[in-house]
């Protein structure tokens, strides 16, 4: 499949914008969206930026020198949980609105900044529905030219949600090489005799 640039993320998550869009009007609102790797925190956040011009997204890398945290709201904090002590108590003095994305629960700390908090666990709103949605429409981005591609009906969305639960990333992956595979049989068609 290929990684996709942020705007191609933003542009093919499916994600209810409108309600979070609506929240991030309000200026002591706070969302976070929790959950492990793969789960689709950042692509919410990515889709968020996209429709909010004004707002500033930050990831924060794991390694390295913090980036700077801008004053201007609303601002999309990726990978929230990496935030030191002395960057939080800054974010937070400047207030809301915020969309995180998170690993871990932050919701005391933004009470505690006087933000009323949403929060969504991104791995329990992946409906069957909701993931084939997310497949094909990554599936038709990847396509290399005008032949049919495969396409998630319920029952394999079913089966992939069992099998790998949440884990969107997971199920790319295995996606990718399902894919390689249908492409060798291809290459290879008809059998040598």
């Amino acid at each position: 499949f290929g990684e996709l640039q942020p705007a191609e993320r933003a542009e093919l998550a499916v994600v209810d914008t409108p309600r979070w869009l609506e929240l991030l009007r309000q200026p002591t609102s706070a969302v976070q969206f929790i959950g492990p790797g793969g789960h689709g925190k950042t692509t919410h956040l990515l889709a968020l930026a996209h429709r909010l011009p004004q707002a500033a997204y930050v990831y924060l890398p794991e390694d390295g020198p913090p980036p700077s945290l801008p004053r201007a709201r609303p601002v999309l904090i990726d990978e929230a949980q990496r935030l030191r002590w002395w960057q939080r108590r800054q974010v937070l003095a400047v207030g809301g609105p915020l969309a995180l994305g998170t690993h871990e629960d932050l919701t005391p700390a933004l009470r505690r900044a006087g933000l009323t908090v949403v929060t969504v666990e991104v791995a329990a709103d992946q409906s069957p529905e909701r993931l084939a949605d997310i497949l094909n429409r990554r599936i038709e981005a990847s396509r290399a030219g005008d032949a049919p591609v495969p396409r998630v009906d319920l029952p394999q969305a079913i089966e992939l949600r069992r099998r790998f639960g949440a884990d969107i990333r997971q199920i790319e992956r295995y996606l990718y090489f399902q894919f390689q595979q249908l492409a060798t049989d291809r290459a290879t068609w008809p059998p040598a005799r």
